[in-house]
């Protein structure tokens, strides 16, 4: 979404509005018998990007479209600011919605897209042509000002749902998995420039999608979600190295879990596996049910015989993909298929399916996580 500078700096100072926190409290929803949001809790800081992520149904969408009043909830509050807004209907919230349809006025051209809310507003004339112009700026599509949304590709649409929400001035910007139309190419461009328009304006922005990439590359903060309820909200490093349990360490990027059971007393304590091979975990406190969890890049594949770093458990190959820089190989650990990452080197020997091994674990990397 770049813009000519004088109309970026032009923009950076008339569509922003101060940035504020989103906090949301007590809140439940239900569809009949169909509990659909559960006590959440939650606190947005004024100027974060922050997103939604989690399964289709999880309710991310349901409390996106509460935030924007379209959803009612039975119990609860939500604030913007520091002011109640849970009765209010979604035309006096301050808040914009740019939808996963982008819903676009087919027989309308650009400018007049972007105007649209303004008009319905009964903001003048004059205001009305000032913000088209420099919502227009900001995505990059003055040029295209007078096409209609079907001359233009899936990326530029996008923009214009965009700029059309931007030039009402809202408070919080709502984004409804708005890439989930494009092409892969497309959206690590435009996640991109969603990222730096948000940076410029200081916008606070709740972003809802499935795709934790998205969610990992763009957003300060994430929540979780799942059936209806916050499994954990944090940075999207912490997420990934300090999950809260099985849920968000298997959604958040790939997990090996291997089923066990506690055996031994103190400092001598360790996670025996079936089969009876096992790893020390000392006085590492385990929840009831617990698992053993680590990443494909925290475990590496050493030959029989060879010096073990960590602790160790003994596999046999059965597959590997070639992903380019990566090599990763899936192996059997006691009865169950985990996956190892191993940095590629032309000319390395490789392992082959069917060899035995044995599994060296980064110790400190082990995560002991239940349900």
């Amino acid at each position: 979404m770049s813009a000519d500078p004088a109309i970026r700096a032009a923009a950076d100072t008339t569509l922003s509005t101060p940035a504020v926190a989103v906090e949301i409290s007590g809140v439940n929803l239900s569809y009949g018998t169909n509990h659909v949001l559960k006590d959440i809790d939650l606190s947005i800081a004024p100027g974060e990007f922050f997103a939604f992520l989690g399964p289709s149904g999880c309710g991310k969408t349901t409390l996106l479209r509460l935030i924007a009043g379209f959803n009612q909830a039975d119990t609860g509050r939500v604030m913007i600011g520091g002011r109640d807004i849970s009765a209010l209907p979604p035309w006096k919230r301050d808040v914009g919605m740019v939808f996963q349809s982008y819903a676009l006025w087919p027989h309308m051209s650009v400018r007049r897209n972007v105007a649209f809310g303004l008009e319905e507003r009964g903001v003048s004339r004059a205001e009305v042509a000032r913000r088209v112009d420099v919502a227009l700026g900001l995505v990059g599509l003055s040029h295209l000002a007078d096409r209609r949304p079907s001359q233009l590709s899936g990326g530029q649409q996008q923009r214009v749902a965009v700029a059309r929400t931007v030039a009402v001035e809202p408070k919080v910007l709502l984004l409804d998995e708005p890439l989930s139309n494009l092409d892969a190419k497309m959206r690590v461009q435009v996640r991109r420039e969603l990222r730096d328009l948000q940076q410029r304006l200081g916008l606070t922005t709740i972003f809802v999608t499935h795709d934790q990439e998205e969610a990992n590359t763009i957003c300060d903060r994430i929540a979780v979600m799942n059936d209806g309820t916050i499994q954990q909200v944090g940075t999207p490093m912490e997420l990934y190295e300090r999950p809260a349990n099985l849920f968000v360490a298997n959604f958040l990027g790939t997990a090996n879990i291997l089923a066990g059971g506690v055996e031994g007393e103190g400092g001598a304590r360790r996670f025996a596996l079936p089969g009876g091979a096992g790893i020390p975990i000392g006085d590492r406190i385990c929840p009831a049910g617990a698992k053993l969890v680590f990443r494909p890049q925290h475990a590496r594949l050493v030959p029989l015989g060879a010096p073990i770093a960590g602790a160790a458990l003994p596999c046999t190959v059965l597959s590997r993909e070639f992903l380019g820089s990566t090599m990763r190989y899936f192996v059997a650990v006691a009865g169950t298929e985990v996956a190892v990452d191993a940095a590629f080197t032309s000319g390395r020997a490789l392992l082959d399916p069917g060899a035995q091994a044995m599994l060296d674990l980064e110790t400190d990397s082990l995560l002991l996580l239940a349900d």
